[in-house]
């Protein structure tokens, strides 16, 4: 699957673009297949591809880091954004999506399905929040975050593990209640590496646009597409900035397309004080 923005060439079913983190496509909420920008109806089940005035509102309101992020993150990021513009800043990619979402929106409409699925993205987006990170992008059904910039904090790598942590215990909670009210479950996975990027500008409207140095969003969403269901997963990289606070369960090497030599990976929680850090 081709990125829109840089090019890049990515695998089949693919969220967003491992060079550049761009979201990818659209897809069938019925089957899962992927759409034209222009597609009406499904060419593999017909389903409708027209999304109702609800869902459309949604999608508006999710369009834009402005329109999501709380008002005091808001300003915190564009008081610090001309110190940060062109900067070279340590951070922590978070990547987290609902797993089996085809399973969650089988047989309903894609009204009644985005009713379902929008409650886990405002949960995941809510952790995020807490700790001070931001949600960098939106896609279907999950989401990228950075953690260290534009919001700058030492301990970016702590925060990324309490927002894992506390997103998959919300997503749990509301599990439960989909269980007793449509005979549903949900479960995220999350993803978290640690790396640099350079900051070239932040717009008004909250966007960042950064360059990557090395793989640090690839291994990221790696990590997110490796963890099981209901579970959360971090590079060795990251372990080492979070010392001391996350108790891991080491998962050996794996090997990563793009990496010489397999990397390390881990299954992670949340070990020591469970408030997590200083968020006022």
């Amino acid at each position: 699957m081709k990125c829109p923005k840089c090019r890049h060439e990515n695998e089949e079913g693919a969220k967003f673009c491992e060079e550049c983190a761009a979201p990818l496509g659209r897809a069938c909420v019925k089957c899962g297949r992927p759409l034209s920008p222009t597609a009406k109806f499904c060419p593999g089940c017909a389903h409708p591809a027209a999304l109702p005035p609800e869902t459309l509102a949604t999608a508006a309101r999710l369009s834009s880091p402005e329109s999501y992020t709380p008002k005091h993150l808001a300003e915190k990021i564009l008081t610090s954004k001309t110190a940060l513009e062109g900067e070279r800043k340590q951070v922590t990619v978070l990547f987290a999506d609902l797993k089996g979402s085809m399973e969650l929106l089988a047989d309903r409409d894609p009204e009644e399905a985005r009713k379902l699925v929008d409650p886990i993205l405002s949960l995941m987006m809510d952790a995020v929040h807490h700790y001070e990170g931001t949600v960098n992008q939106v896609m279907g059904d999950g989401i990228m975050a950075l953690f260290g910039a534009p919001l700058a904090h030492e301990d970016h790598a702590v925060r990324a593990c309490y927002a894992a942590l506390r997103m998959q215990d919300a997503v749990l909670r509301y599990s439960d209640e989909l269980r007793r009210t449509h005979g549903v479950e949900a479960q995220i996975r999350v993803g978290i590496n640690s790396g640099e990027v350079v900051v070239r500008s932040i717009g008004s409207d909250l966007r960042m646009d950064y360059t990557a140095v090395g793989q640090t969003t690839h291994l990221a969403a790696r990590m997110e597409q490796l963890a099981a269901p209901g579970s959360s997963r971090l590079t060795a990289g990251t372990l080492q900035l979070a010392e001391g606070l996350v108790q891991v369960a080491p998962l050996g090497p794996v090997p990563v397309k793009g990496l010489d030599a397999p990397i390390e990976i881990l299954n992670f929680r949340v070990g020591g004080s469970r408030c997590g850090p200083h968020t006022s």
